[in-house]
């Protein structure tokens, strides 16, 4: 069963090429979400996984193919799944519902451990290790949000059995606390318009409660930020929140950022240079990747702080993917960028009674500085936090 989510009536996107992941998803018989974006992930269509023993779908939008895979499980009210073991690291992020993980490395799994999660909390499946995920409630099916980088690593060897249930053990862990608290480093000394810190953890328990967010000028709106790293591997990404009636500078790198929304509602524009646009509306649940090379730029038209979290590939892939290469041409400053940007914004947000609180200055002076709240990075003064 194949389910497409058509988004844009942009039909000049080239056929990409089939990868030996393609081929394996399309023969698993759940359904495949194409497109540009999905509209709200806690409610898509769902089928039976015989080879995980779950119902789930997969996700490959414009931009994801050949880098990142992106499926969602459905939980059922009061289920456990079976155990199931990857032999790749996998983010999760919980859509909806309240559970359990279990997570253990020896098959005899003496040394499991059970941790608790609720909607917005994200956590890693460690490569190698068997997991099961539990739903506590009895009266609410639990949605999960899947990441990892299985279609790079079956460009490298295609066998299915080389990735799940492999019998191969990983050595036993330098620390035995694998989803302890998250711990900040300072990355950056000094003023800087980039955040400052980096967060290393393998359990983040509410990104919608997370309040220890750095100001981030880079990318305009007075918006703030978390960028996180997952121990011991390399997986990685980082969450912006900005204020209502605000929106960000436009930009672009490398494929295959998936970026959900915990919070807010807006919309965002994705188009490739000198082509038609793409608009993707969101809200709390959505999911969208801008493809490769396109700008893409986001815009908060609700009454709260929107979020966004970005999960990223491999740093490799793509010219550092999110990484933007020369700000003079891939990113645009509000000064510089096209009228009917400031336009559309202002239209949708007059559809709402409301108007705009971008500053006039900004659309003036290229190197408007925003001005921030009090914040994480300027109440830490040591270099290194624990």
């Amino acid at each position: 069963m194949t389910s497409q989510v058509i988004s844009s009536p942009v039909a000049a996107m080239s056929t990409p090429q089939v990868f030996s992941y393609d081929r394996w998803m399309e023969s698993q018989g759940v359904p495949v979400y194409k497109g540009f974006f999905i509209e709200d992930c806690r409610t898509i269509e769902v089928g039976w996984w015989p080879l995980q023993e779950r119902h789930v779908a997969f996700i490959q939008l414009e931009g994801m193919q050949g880098v990142n895979e992106t499926r969602v499980t459905e939980v059922p009210p009061g289920a456990t799944t079976p155990p199931f073991k990857l032999g790749f690291d996998e983010v999760v992020y919980v859509l909806q519902g309240t559970g359990l993980t279990s997570i253990w490395r020896t098959q005899d799994g003496k040394d499991k451990r059970t941790f608790e999660w609720s909607p917005h909390g994200m956590f890693v499946l460690a490569r190698n290790y068997w997991h099961q995920f539990s739903n506590t409630r009895g009266d609410t099916p639990v949605r999960l949000l899947h990441y990892n980088f299985l279609p790079v690593a079956m460009s490298i060897n295609p066998s299915p059995n080389y990735h799940f249930n492999n019998p191969y053990e990983e050595p036993e862990p330098a620390t035995a606390d694998l989803y302890g608290e998250a711990k900040a480093v300072r990355v950056v000394e000094g003023e800087t318009d980039r955040d400052p810190f980096l967060w290393f953890g393998n359990f983040f328990p509410n990104l919608n409660l997370w309040d220890k967010l750095s100001p981030y000028q880079w990318r305009g709106a007075g918006g703030h930020h978390l960028a996180f790293q997952f121990p011991n591997c390399e997986m990685h990404g980082h969450m912006s929140v900005f204020e209502p009636r605000l929106y960000k500078k436009a930009h672009r790198h490398g494929p295959g950022v998936a970026i959900t929304i915990p919070a807010g509602e807006g919309y965002s524009i994705m188009w490739p240079e000198g082509q038609e646009k793409v608009v993707v509306p969101w809200h709390e649940g959505s999911l969208f990747t801008p493809p490769g090379r396109w700008f893409h730029q986001h815009f908060n038209v609700g009454t709260t702080g929107a979020r966004y979290l970005a999960l990223s590939p491999l740093r490799q892939i793509g010219g550092r993917t999110e990484r933007v290469i020369n700000p003079l041409i891939d990113q645009i400053e509000y000064a510089r960028e096209e009228p009917w940007v400031r336009q559309k914004f202002e239209e949708e947000l007059a559809k709402k009674g409301t108007t705009s609180v971008m500053p006039e200055e900004c659309y003036k002076d290229p190197n408007y500085q925003w001005s921030f709240k009090k914040t994480y990075a300027e109440v830490t003064a040591t270099s290194t936090l624990s």
